[in-house]
């Protein structure tokens, strides 16, 4: 049960916090800075308001999270900090004497009260409108880029987790029947894929006509685990426990297994969107959800400044429709193509490639048509036809028997000619420093703040992790400015 009313702390020791906590302290410069009372009004509906005990407030839980994510601690330690740190209780608004939560409570708060609200929006629309309040945000550009977050849980190939479950499987059966090892296939020696999945289904085949071994308990369980373990080889060539990270690419020889945060930022360095992501995702088309989300928080925008990834024929239409300038060097290979929808293939700007709609990376490509010739070149992709073959989207995509795959792009169009003139003015060239403003951002939120690692699984967990670190380097830099 939630109070309709905040608590309010009347102690004969409030006054020991004017002597202890500064007036710069950080954390007293924010309880001055933001009305933290929009979490109260947010989580209303979160919480019964006729039964069960007096919950905590869902402001001081909030403000627990947001001590976390500043400091870098853990829950344990953010509510041992917060037993003796007078910062942290006054902070919290708590009396001097006042006990702490117990720990567990905001594994809770974030699983029952933050479960599927918007939190990262909520938070950057609060803090960019408190920058437009006070008159920090002056320019009317936007800084776009993407950031990676590496998955708590380290990918296996599909490969070794196959041959580790049926290995387990095995163990078991002959645990039970010592005998049995005649009736089963030959286990594959190879490390190849597709002959453990044959070997892998042959062993599946079996056992579920043989329920006098398959139904014994022991049996079935790791039986299951290898049915889910073949089913998700069909999808994926990586495994985790985080089933929802993807492997991205940050270079042709670099690649990382996670998410990826799309952020939008002004040249005052206030964020003020941001959109996450799997890893495999291209950084180009998510710029037209950070407009959008940037214009909905208040910000006018007549510039958005990024890399080569931005510049593709549909942003530029995009922004032309808008009068936006894009400040992004124009690279040849951004042409999304003639692609029906849903079909695009997306151009990894670090690797210099395209990537799939199933996230495989192209392996090389080649210039097609000459350059003095009236007709467009066109650049030409070439992807791994082993995997294409293997491919749960293969559909519409691989043609049955073909020796390769590729994917064609169009260098030159109107949108790109006027693009290639843009590139040439003063205003382009003065624009474009600007962007190193985000790089600063993106080692801040993963340095400082812990952005470089996923706390937990699952992609709605990240935003909400991502929620917290853009509020705390937002309020810092709004209190820096101001």
């Amino acid at each position: 049960m939630l109070s309709t009313q905040q608590k309010i702390q009347f102690s004969s020791y409030s006054g020991l916090y004017d002597i202890i906590v500064p007036k710069d302290n950080l954390l007293r410069k924010i309880n001055d800075l933001i009305d933290f009372s929009f979490i109260h009004d947010e989580l209303l509906e979160k919480y019964c308001h006729t039964n069960g005990r007096t919950a905590e407030s869902p402001i001081k839980m909030f403000k627990y999270l947001l001590l976390k994510t500043i400091y870098t601690v853990s829950d344990v330690d953010v509510v041992e900090r917060s037993r003796y740190d007078m910062s942290f209780k006054y902070f919290l608004e708590m009396a001097p004497e006042e006990d702490v939560i117990n720990p567990s409570s905001l594994t809770k708060f974030r699983k029952l009260r933050l479960k599927d609200m918007d939190l990262l929006n909520l938070l950057i629309n609060k803090t960019v409108t408190i920058a437009l309040e006070k008159g920090i945000i002056k320019s009317r550009s936007i800084i776009v880029d993407a950031t990676h977050t590496h998955s708590r849980s380290n990918p296996y190939t599909a490969l070794e987790v196959l041959k580790e479950r049926s290995k387990l499987l095995r163990k078991v059966i002959y645990q039970v029947d010592g005998e049995y090892k005649k009736n089963l296939p030959h286990k594959s020696e190879s490390n190849d894929l597709d002959q453990e999945l044959a070997y892998c289904r042959e062993l599946q085949k079996i056992l579920d006509q043989d329920q006098s071994i398959s139904e014994i308990p022991a049996v079935k369980e790791k039986l299951n685990l290898l049915k889910e373990t073949i089913e998700d080889t069909k999808e994926y060539y990586l495994l985790s426990k985080d089933d929802e990270a993807r492997l991205g690419h940050k270079s042709m020889d670099s690649s990382f297994f996670g998410y990826k945060t799309h952020l939008a930022m002004s040249e005052e360095r206030i964020i003020t969107a941001a959109v996450v992501t799997t890893g495999e995702k291209g950084d180009g088309p998510e710029l037209p959800r950070l407009l959008k989300i940037s214009q909905q928080n208040g910000m006018e925008v007549d510039t958005i400044i990024g890399d080569a990834a931005y510049s593709g024929k549909d942003n530029l239409q995009l922004a032309k429709e808008q009068n936006i300038d894009i400040i992004a060097k124009l690279n040849p290979a951004v042409s999304q193509g003639c692609r029906k929808e849903g079909d695009h293939f997306h151009y990894n700007k670090d690797a210099g490639m395209f990537v799939c709609p199933a996230g495989h990376l192209a392996t090389r490509k080649a210039r097609q048509g000459k350059k003095e010739q009236s007709t467009n070149q066109t650049e030409t992709y070439y992807f791994d036809v082993e995997k294409c073959k293997a491919c749960p989207l293969r559909e519409g995509c691989y043609k049955e028997g073909a020796r390769t795959k590729s994917y064609s792009v169009s260098i030159k169009s109107e949108l790109h000619k006027d693009q290639m003139a843009f590139q040439q003015t003063d205003y382009y060239r003065s624009k474009s420093k600007e962007r190193y403003k985000i790089e600063a951002k993106n080692s801040e939120l993963k340095n400082v703040h812990g952005y470089d690692r996923a706390d937990s699984y699952g992609i709605q967990n990240l935003e909400m992790q991502g929620a917290m670190a853009i509020f705390t380097v937002n309020l810092k830099r709004i209190l820096k400015l101001i």
